[in-house]
């Protein structure tokens, strides 16, 4: 599917079916509705060209923007991480309903890092070194974590970020963050990274206790993940931080504090979704942001097949 209309249209169009709609969700039915690959072509060089990416693309906000630029510098070689995590145990999986998922979950993180990389040549344009953090970055990831961490723990901590994000992407929908915030070509990428995050936040989830159910486990992936996600975020957006050309320090603080008393910082939000995820018998499905997500991705395949 090619990008091929202004995804201004595909936000008021999801704000619509919004207010129109609305059912419960059930483990059952999330399970059953495996994920759908879409293949998005978003056009940030035109944007660009067109002055409509600006440089503090999140509502003018320096500290926003870096933080929305970290997490996302965070994404291509953070889901290809997830899909060798899981990868180790496909072949295991004795059933095809799951093995189906597993698969198409591979083709949704594929497509996600394709667009965030392609995003990420806008960054360059803007004068951002961002391979001064993907560097180190993926060495980290590839060559001192992946080989040191059992294949068991690295699914755990693949399962755990899997919630963590997801509840990141119910936040943005739920709240219309982005689609009040940003240019509507930055918006409309993440809007649908994030409903399909809600798609599949329960695939790795399904895959670990497919292999092994230990609560210890899925704790210790969750405590892993959560350090992890919480370490490489603050240092990409440190790192991005230091090379605005008249950094603000005065200017930083008052938008972070703006930010903590809207609700919208995600510290907090982070720490709940830990101890929701340490709950026992908590399951990903369980969250009820299923029909959330399937609202905004219907819309998707209509405007974009």
């Amino acid at each position: 599917m090619e990008l091929s209309v202004d995804p201004r249209h595909l936000i008021e169009r999801f704000r619509a079916r919004e207010r129109a709609a609305s059912s419960p969700s059930s483990r059952a039915a999330n399970s059953e509705r495996a994920p759908v690959i879409r293949r998005m072509d978003f056009d940030f060089a035109a944007a660009l060209d067109a002055g409509a990416l600006p440089r503090h693309w999140l509502d003018g906000s320096v500290m926003g923007t870096a933080l929305a630029n970290g997490v996302n510098l965070l994404f291509p070689a953070g889901e290809r991480f997830f899909v060798r995590s899981v990868n180790c145990y496909l072949d295991s999986l004795d059933d095809p309903a799951l093995h189906e998922r597993v698969k198409r979950f591979f083709g949704q993180e594929g497509q996600h890092a394709k667009e965030h990389q392609r995003f990420f040549e806008i960054l360059r344009e803007q004068g951002y070194d961002v391979d001064a953090f993907l560097v180190p970055y993926q060495r980290m990831a590839y060559e001192w974590l992946e080989p040191r961490v059992h294949p068991k723990l690295r699914l755990a901590i693949t399962a755990a970020l899997e919630h963590f994000t997801a509840t990141l992407a119910e936040h943005a929908l739920s709240t219309r963050f982005f689609e009040t915030r940003t240019p509507p070509e930055i918006a409309a990428l993440l809007l649908w990274h994030a409903a399909e995050e809600i798609e599949h936040k329960d695939v790795a989830f399904d895959v670990l206790q497919a292999v092994d159910d230990s609560y210890a486990l899925r704790a210790a992936g969750a405590f892993a993940g959560a350090a992890l996600l919480g370490g490489f975020w603050v240092m990409a957006t440190i790192i991005l931080l230091r090379q605005e050309p008249e950094l603000d320090w005065g200017r930083l603080a008052r938008e972070y504090k703006h930010a903590i008393e809207s609700g919208h910082a995600s510290g907090g939000r982070m720490a709940g979704a830990l101890l929701q995820y340490l709950r026992p018998g908590f399951h990903p499905a369980d969250t009820g942001n299923d029909e959330l997500a399937a609202r905004y991705l219907d819309e998707i395949g209509r405007l974009y097949a």
